[in-house]
């Protein structure tokens, strides 16, 4: 049995990707936290581990291993027999290139500036740069109309098991949906709207995400 350690904030997003996977496994595993808002992660100690100073790391029987995509498909290779990607290629490319549309165009406008303008700052004691948001509407607005041109989700995003891809935008959507913004970006975008109306209520996702 291996033994597994996520290395990570509990609140990321990432780690949270990490930390669905491994619970619909129903793997054994500790997290350890690093604390990103005190400096922790960019600390000697955990550089040693990635020196790119993200998470979340993963750490295999001492073995280690950094960035979400490859951490997650090695936990559904040798944990899952594969359960959460697929044998066929359209869809396997399908999953990835959702992956990678999230990675590449969704997190930074949704992330990294609408959640951290409209949730984070204020909660810091600061005010939400206006212009900031304004200019994040229309990158995120294309990501996930991208993203829901690829979807069919009955109930996941490409069919009636959950892959990788729905672990990779489910923690982003937590919080994205709690920003005006979420309503306005989501407009086009019904099959995500149907999607995020039952993926949120998973024993899981409470679970991971609360």
């Amino acid at each position: 049995m291996s033994k597994l350690v996520v290395w990570g904030t509990p609140v990321s997003t990432y780690v949270r990707t990490v930390r669905l996977l491994l619970e619909e496994i129903g793997a054994d595993y500790t997290l350890q936290s690093v604390d990103i808002f005190n400096g922790e992660s960019q600390s000697p100690e955990y550089l040693a581990k990635n020196p790119f100073g993200k998470i979340p790391t993963l750490e295999v029987n001492g073995e280690l291993l950094y960035e979400t995509a490859a951490i997650t498909e090695y936990l559904d290779a040798t944990l899952a027999d594969r359960k959460f990607s697929f044998s066929d290629p359209m869809l396997q490319a399908r999953m990835r290139q959702i992956m990678a549309i999230i990675d590449s165009y969704f997190y930074g406008p949704a992330i990294t500036t609408i959640v951290i303008q409209r949730l984070i700052v204020p909660s810091q004691g600061g005010n939400t740069d206006e212009a900031k948001v304004k200019n994040a509407i229309a990158p995120a607005q294309k990501a996930i109309e991208a993203i829901e041109s690829l979807a069919t989700p009955s109930p996941y995003l490409l069919g009636s098991q959950a892959s990788i891809a729905d672990f990779y935008l489910i923690p982003i959507f937590i919080y994205f949906s709690q920003t005006p913004e979420f309503e306005v970006i989501t407009a086009q975008t019904p099959k995500l709207r149907t999607w995020w109306a039952q993926v949120s209520q998973l024993p899981n996702v409470k679970k991971v995400c609360a």
